[in-house]
């Protein structure tokens, strides 16, 4: 069982810890800044806005490989269970020490991946918490439980460890097909604070469920900004005077309804293209993303999150959701090689979205969360794994208690209670109770907490206080 004590953390704290990054070698480039930043944030002080971004890892994230038992004891059973992976060498200098003592499930200890050198940093500075065995329940379950029929009393997720169920699960808490997330649900209640509703609920990443609400819609952007009408936008397509009567034939009422609405679309999409993009190029940024090395699609995503969140003001949002995603982590085979890559990426990119939050002065109004389909099983595939169930996930930024660990610790087992078989996790904590402390942190009051989330009144606790 993890035993959680809080202990208040100090800007101080955060930069006399972030002074040790020179330790980390790569990780340096990207960190440099905080010290600086974090004295422009202090100056800028507090103001009426608050982000949430969900990083959403599709495929199934090998929680196992991410965060790794380190203790001689733990680490033991799970080389025997796994096999190969990182020796304990690799992960010394990423073993992770709680700012205060806790003990976890069988005395463990964990160490990250040697590939999130940053992400230890930010664990150091108490700007990253890990969140153990969270996954999809609709109620809490034991293995006996799961293990019998009584659906009545004790019902199951639906279609547990399909990728596309789960990754709608995490996104919607309900099976594929669902239309509305639980982000869009925050997003409806929040959607009045802002002057652009259309900005309440945004994905950097395509068509996301989870910014889609009741109300409010969401609105996709590119890693450029605002997707423009390329025809009526860009003169090189055609001349102006056809653009014009483009313009005017694609958004002009009409009679008929279906042809009314998509005129009403279209007027939307390029009057708001005009604010949007409009309010991104009076932006003069010097990003900590332009040190960010290589092709990295993610640190492309939050790269327009963090310049939408700078033209806040201007464009008069308030209260915000966002969605950015990774792909690739289906690995039931050469899990090593491909999972460290994708390691990397997400440490390149969470740490350069960190410290542009801070040179904002908006870190503590920004929380960051990873969200995957589920975890995978610890008994091996040849040289993959398959799917899971349970998994560890991060929450990042200045509003998190971080630097300790929140959640239970599961065994490192292929045989005990708190998994299913294969070393599938039987999740410990619940999506909705994951979401539950995040939407009390934006503004959601309790009283609404049922609306956002339909099935939290079936788990004892709510909350996990890691904001």
């Amino acid at each position: 069982m993890s035993n959680v004590i809080t202990t208040p953390v100090t800007r101080r704290t955060v930069l006399r810890r972030a002074g040790g990054i020179a330790a980390l070698g790569a990780a340096a480039p990207l960190l440099h800044g905080l010290t600086a930043a974090g004295d422009a944030a202090a100056a800028t002080g507090a103001n009426d806005y608050r982000a949430l971004v969900c990083v959403f890892l599709y495929g199934g994230n090998d929680h196992a490989s991410t965060l790794v038992p380190y203790d001689r004891a733990n680490y033991a059973r799970h080389l025997r269970i796994r096999g190969g992976g990182f020796t304990r060498k690799d992960l010394a200098d990423t073993v992770l020490t709680p700012r205060a003592a806790q003990t976890l499930t069988d005395d463990q200890q964990f160490a990250f991946a040697p590939y999130l050198p940053r992400l230890k940093v930010l664990f150091d500075g108490g700007k990253l918490a890990p969140v153990l065995n969270v996954g999809s329940l609709i109620t809490p379950v034991t293995r006996a439980q799961f293990d019998g029929n009584n659906r009545a009393l004790y019902p199951l997720p639906p279609k547990l460890f399909s990728h596309n169920d789960q990754q709608c699960y995490w996104q919607a808490l309900g099976s594929e097909g669902s239309s509305i997330g639980w982000g869009g649900r925050i997003g409806d209640y929040a959607m009045e604070a802002n002057d652009h509703s259309l900005l309440t609920c945004v994905s950097a990443s395509g068509n996301a469920v989870f910014v889609s609400g009741d109300k409010v819609l969401q609105y996709q952007v590119s890693p450029k900004g605002a997707i423009p009408v390329e025809p009526i936008l860009d003169p090189k397509y055609t001349s102006q005077a056809i653009a014009a009567a483009m313009r005017q034939l694609i958004t002009r009422p009409s009679s008929h309804a279906l042809e009314n609405e998509l005129g009403i679309l279209a007027r939307r999409s390029l009057d708001m293209e005009r604010v949007v993009n409009g309010a991104l190029s009076k932006l003069n940024l010097q990003s900590s993303f332009d040190l960010v090395p290589g092709d990295n699609p993610l640190a492309d995503q939050l790269g327009i999150v963090a310049r939408l969140i700078a033209a806040r003001g201007e464009l008069g949002s308030r209260r915000q959701v966002f969605f950015v995603s990774l792909d690739g982590f289906d690995h039931h085979s050469d899990l090593a090689l491909k999972h460290n890559d994708l390691m990397q990426k997400l440490d390149e990119a969470l740490a350069a979205f960190y410290i542009a939050t801070v040179e904002l002065g908006v870190a503590g109004q920004v929380t960051s969360f990873t969200a995957s389909d589920f975890g995978r099983t610890l008994v091996k595939n040849g040289d993959g794994s398959d799917h899971g169930w349970g998994s560890h996930h991060f929450i990042v930024g200045g509003a998190v208690k971080g630097g300790q660990y929140y959640g239970t610790a599961p065994q490192v087992s292929a045989t005990s209670d708190d998994q299913v078989g294969q070393g599938r996790l039987l999740p410990s904590t619940a999506i909705d109770q994951y979401a539950a402390t995040l939407a009390r942190w934006f503004g959601v009051p309790d009283g609404e907490m049922a609306t956002i989330l339909p099935n939290i009144g079936n788990f004892e606790r709510r909350y996990l206080d890691f904001v």
